[in-house]
């Protein structure tokens, strides 16, 4: 009688065993084995982290196994099971991989292909085609679209995390938890006996460095010692928290009627405003995206504010960035433009007003909306049209991981009504929606592929900009990505034709534009792809975003936000509408409050955090893909991230303010946090 050796891995997450009953159906070309139970209950197998071992009779010979069914049925109480392959070794000695990593819930039984890749034309036998359209229609009915918020990208059908399926969630819920893990970083930084301080202003600019002394960085505190000097405010425009805004001026808006005679002094090269233009030299940060949110209203006793200014810098004769004029609004008949040569606290205030206006475009659009939403949306296209067998399935799901579940969490408790964002936040009580709402209107496919956005502001020249190191390592990661992609890719698709001819790639493709992103006609996005370069920047998009461009506005949060002067959370005071009136004391009653100071700084820190056991840009412990070609393919990415990881250890060397948000060994391949 043939016999199949059956081996089993069971996760090592806690709670990943099961003492229930396990029952495995070998399904081949030539036959089918009967229903075998594997384990009995309490004799200790499918213990977490285990592997183990069974023998599998069968009366007649089954011919390739091509399905595995697995079934879980539950012995005392239900008992969750994470199974991470079941591998199989033939009569004749050959073995045969499926991977698995799902979790066996309930009494439900889950089907394996073996671990090569196939696309759909490729699948010849009805019973894989069968078992490829099964998966299809039971993940449409699990991952549903849902509108959380009107002009929204559409997120997942799920009110809270314990909602969502149990592959997407958490291991553990608590460990993101975002009210504990809030007051945890309050309580760590030594700043809970402040954190329910609200309308208490600080005395001066050094109180501040009260909530600021437990945790210390090399950047945080270069940032404290140097936030109100112009260099440290330019600079954070190409390497901060948020180094997309900043566009090369070609033309000066009407709306900022700067003058020649208002910048000259601040002018090294002999040469007008206007010629500055011409060479190149000048450049803008708009923050019209603001105009018209409304600010935080939840706190009777605290009035909000917000702006939408615009400031005009400078690349001096040493290449540095360096503002040159502020205006606080976008109507120049209402608001004074700042300069430089006025009064200290004029221009230390203006500038302060652009920090906070940053802070809320950074929190709001490029971190929110552009990185977390957004792969959230080709996560469920991809769960909702892509089988487990299908290559764009293996590659993308790495980086899927836990970014549903994150963002859940985040709609029940951060950025929900009465959320922790509204605590200290000027944006906060819908003003974060509307802003998310309004950021959507201009927000289209190509902003994504890294390049073009660099090149559409006019940031791609590293002549002209020698210390951009945000577009220079995005530039490098990007191009190894999209080798990566690209070598995956050819493995599969030997042609343009067969782009065109798979019909999952480009249900996935259309499911993104026309649900996630609702058809809008601004967006741009593909309904569907013709070849296989476009394919693979397609891919390449969902990889960068939710790695590389993710840890390069969320990771630097603490570095660049923990002073708080220098990326205020809120405004309590308008932006002044003359000049001449500011003091100290008014630039600390507009700074955040002693309370909205610690709640904005345990966010920072928080958010700031790497996850336990990170996984990080190129590590795939999770075996998806078995071929060969493939594997070696992902130690090619990994040799070209470690040579760029070495590449920028070495330029930071030599650096007071060493950029890292780009370095490959602090990426982690997903939106987790």
């Amino acid at each position: 009688m043939p016999s199949y050796t059956v081996t089993v891995a069971t996760g090592s997450q806690w709670f990943a065993g099961t003492d229930d009953y396990v029952y495995i159906t070998l399904v081949g070309t030539e036959g089918c084995s009967e229903r075998t139970l594997l384990d009995k209950p309490l004799y200790n197998d499918f213990e977490r982290g285990a592997i183990d071992s069974y023998d599998v009779k069968v009366g007649e010979h089954l011919g390739d196994v091509v399905l595995v069914k697995i079934e879980k049925k539950k012995y005392w109480m239900q008992d969750d099971w994470y199974c991470r392959y079941v591998t199989i070794k033939t009569p004749c000695g050959d073995y045969v991989e499926f991977p698995c990593f799902r979790w066996l819930v309930d009494d439900k039984e889950v089907v394996l292909r073996d671990g090569r890749a196939f696309l759909p034309q490729d699948d010849k036998t009805s019973i894989v085609k069968q078992h490829r359209q099964k998966e299809l229609d039971q993940r449409r009915k699990t991952y549903r679209w849902k509108e959380w918020q009107p002009g929204f990208p559409l997120s997942i059908d799920a009110n809270k995390h314990r909602d969502l399926p149990r592959d997407i969630q958490f291991d553990s819920e608590k460990g993101v938890d975002f009210i504990l893990n809030y007051s945890k970083a309050i309580e760590n930084l030594c700043v809970n006996s402040f954190m329910n301080m609200f309308q208490s202003s600080w005395s001066d600019f050094a109180d501040f460095e009260k909530i600021f002394v437990r945790i210390k960085n090399t950047i945080s505190e270069y940032v404290m010692e140097h936030w109100k000097e112009d260099f440290m405010f330019g600079y954070q425009f190409l390497n901060g928290c948020n180094p997309v805004l900043i566009c090369k001026c070609t033309k000066l808006p009407d709306k900022f009627p700067v003058t020649n005679e208002m910048v000259s002094v601040s002018l090294e090269r002999d040469l007008t405003l206007e010629q500055e233009i011409k060479a190149g030299n000048i450049f803008i940060a708009d923050y019209d995206m603001l105009e018209g949110i409304n600010a935080n209203p939840t706190d009777p006793y605290t009035q909000q504010y917000l702006a939408a200014p615009m400031c005009l810098l400078y690349k001096n004769l040493r290449n540095k960035i360096l503002p040159i004029a502020i205006q606080l609004g976008q109507d120049p008949d209402e608001n004074p433009i700042f300069l430089p040569t006025d009064g200290q606290y004029d221009w230390l205030l203006a500038k302060i007003w652009v920090r906070s206006a940053d802070f809320q475009h950074h929190q709001n659009v490029t971190h929110l909306l552009r990185t977390h939403l957004m792969t959230e949306v080709f996560g469920i296209a991809m769960f909702r049209q892509l089988p487990a067998v299908h290559p764009a399935f293996k590659l993308l799901i790495p980086h899927i991981r836990f970014t549903i579940a994150i963002n859940t969490k985040a709609r029940e408790q951060l950025i929900c009504e009465c959320g922790i964002f509204d605590k200290a936040n000027a944006t906060g009580g819908g003003g974060h929606i509307q802003l998310v709402q309004k950021a959507m209107k201009t927000l289209t496919f190509r902003s994504f592929c890294f390049p073009d956005m660099i090149k559409s502001r006019g940031m791609d020249s590293t002549e002209e900009l020698p210390t951009y190191f945000y577009r220079d390592d995005g530039y490098k990661v990007w191009e190894a990505t999209k080798s990566f992609v690209s070598d995956v890719i050819r493995i599969y698709y030997t042609s343009d034709e067969r782009v065109q001819e798979d019909e999952e790639i480009q249900a996935f493709v259309k499911d993104v534009c026309s649900f996630g992103m609702q058809d809008f006609d601004h967006c741009e996005f593909p309904k569907s792809l013709k070849t296989r370069d476009e394919l693979i920047e397609y891919l390449t998009v969902i990889i960068f975003t939710a790695s590389s461009q993710h840890a390069a506005v969320n990771f630097g949060q603490y570095d660049w936000c923990s002073w708080i002067p220098n990326a205020p959370s809120t405004m309590r005071k308008p932006p002044p509408k003359e000049k001449g009136q500011v003091d100290v004391k008014m630039i600390i009653e507009s700074l955040p409050d002693r309370g909205r100071s610690s709640w904005h700084l345990g966010a920072v820190w928080a958010l700031s955090q790497y996850q336990e056991n990170e996984l990080y840009l190129g590590m795939y412990p999770d075996e998806h893909f078995i071929e060969k070609p493939v594997k070696d393919a992902m130690g090619k990415f990994r040799k070209e991230l470690a040579e760029i990881t070495r590449s920028i250890k070495r330029r930071n060397e030599e650096k007071k303010l060493p950029y890292y948000n780009m370095s490959p060994d602090k990426i982690p391949n997903s939106v987790a946090v």
